[in-house]
């Protein structure tokens, strides 16, 4: 876990793959949230939940990149007001399979529950029938290209649950080595591992008037990744 930044009030991460970020449900192993009670003991009773300690936004356990955590609870409340109220920017680069037709727009389908499998979100959008479907909306735009993969910058505007890896799915182009919504047969570069998605940064007011932005370089896996395909 790299520290990018930290202050009295928050401490931003770059996530690495492969670690999730609190404990629960069929978790197992080290979490982030064990490593941040670790270097940030005072972070333990922050929150809403003892086991996400200052935890006002999550990355899922593949997927690597920027995330800001809370220090004491008067930020707390104010980054979650800021997550909740869409007032941060956050953008993500994708591997993804093949490339979208148009190399710049919006997808703007709502995001459930599949009612044939609730552990999984799904688009509304052809026959899926979705439990709790919530607006969702994800700007997109095309970086580069090859014939079997392209590389897209992703801006989530909402905050729903696996959004950027059902919306990608959703028209065509599901994220690369993503099984979960891509299938098994879903394309994967040689040698990686993962569903190849990196939360890139972070920026958002904090204090108000105060803009704060954040980078995370790419992990190694993804960097590999697209030096072979493009």
């Amino acid at each position: 876990m790299e520290i990018i930044y930290a202050d009295d009030d928050i401490i931003v991460i770059n996530k690495p793959p492969g670690i999730s970020v609190h404990g629960g449900g069929a978790v197992a192993g080290p979490t982030i949230a064990d490593s941040l009670r670790k270097e940030f003991p005072e972070i333990a009773g922050v929150g809403e939940d003892p086991a996400r300690p200052g935890i006002v936004h999550r990355l899922d356990r593949d997927t690597s990149g920027v995330m800001a955590v809370a220090r004491n609870q008067k930020s707390f409340s104010a980054l979650k007001e800021i997550f909740q109220k869409r007032r941060a920017e956050k953008i993500y680069y994708a591997i993804v399979c093949g490339v979208p037709r148009e190399r710049e727009g919006a997808i703007d389908f709502g995001i459930g529950r599949l009612v044939s499998n609730p552990t999984m979100r799904g688009a509304a959008v052809g026959r899926a029938v979705l439990r709790g479907a919530r607006d969702a909306l994800t700007h997109y735009r095309v970086l580069k290209a090859s014939d079997a993969y392209g590389l897209v910058e992703l801006c989530p505007k909402t905050g729903r649950m696996h959004q950027l890896r059902v919306h990608m799915k959703a028209i065509g182009h599901p994220i690369a080595c993503d099984t979960k919504y891509g299938g098994r047969q879903v394309c994967c570069p040689a040698g990686a591992g993962r569903q190849l998605l990196h939360a890139r940064s972070l920026a958002f007011s904090f204090p108000e008037g105060r803009r704060l932005s954040f980078e995370a370089d790419l992990p190694a896996d993804m960097a590999l990744a697209i030096e072979s395909v493009f």
